[in-house]
């Protein structure tokens, strides 16, 4: 069953939900995450989701004022912050458990489809390792209607940006499979792989149409090219 037929409404996702907070990382409707899942508490989170209804709220952490300062032993300026009083982001995404993999040496492969954006309201507290929060839908409930605003999307400008962007780098693309690929699955898969910083990882997931994304990416994308930027060599799929 697809993600908009198994969720039509936000009353079919649950108000309160665990979150794995993850600095760099977003997710976004219909679009996926891979995690390798190796620390004890998420261990447990994600059996518990997985025994459940498969839900869990990914989230960055909030900037620090002591990242300001570029102090590195900042708890929260880890990828995944230790701390349970590490502030986190207004916004997240839900995403469902689609697939997984035991590994013998204890961690758990699991790719995470991204359901619809999330604002966090208050943490819930209880006996678990890891973070619980009461969520609010009601903002991104069109997240729940697939497409939504996909004519809108300045598609060529993005694919010829996105070419540029590449070929600059010496990096690779199934263009087979992105010329099959909706609108929205572009923007939204692009806006979770490209190799940009929490920042603008963040303001990406914040967008208020899928268009402003897309242009939010063609801008982005423009920058780095008018920077110069690194060259590496890799496939992008």
């Amino acid at each position: 069953m697809k993600i908009n037929e198994r969720y039509r409404s936000t009353l079919d996702i649950p108000s309160v939900l665990p979150v794995f907070p993850l600095r760099g990382c977003i997710l976004l409707p219909r679009s996926s995450l891979p995690l390798n899942i190796f620390e004890a508490r998420y261990l447990e989170m994600f059996d518990d989701a997985l025994s459940g209804n498969r839900l869990v709220a990914v989230v960055q952490p909030q900037r620090s004022s002591m990242a300001a300062n570029d102090d590195a032993d900042d708890d929260g300026e880890q990828e995944s912050p230790q701390g349970s009083n590490v502030a986190l982001r207004a916004t997240g995404c839900v995403g469902r458990i689609n697939a997984f993999q035991e590994l013998d040496d204890g961690r758990l492969i699991v790719s995470l489809t991204g359901v619809v954006r999330c604002e966090m309201v208050d943490e819930v507290t209880d006996e678990k390792p890891y973070r619980t929060f009461r969520v609010s839908l009601t903002k991104f409930a069109g997240d729940l209607v697939a497409g939504t605003g996909e004519q809108l999307v300045p598609r060529d400008v993005l694919l010829a940006t996105l070419k540029r962007f590449l070929e600059a780098r010496n990096l690779k693309a199934d263009w087979v499979s992105i010329g099959r690929s909706s609108s929205e699955a572009l923007v939204n898969s692009l806006s979770v792989m490209c190799p940009y910083g929490p920042e603008e990882k963040q303001a990406l997931l914040e967008t208020d149409t899928l268009k402003a994304r897309a242009e939010m990416l063609i801008a982005l994308a423009e920058m780095e090219l008018a920077a110069g930027g690194g060259t590496s060599g890799s496939t992008l799929q």
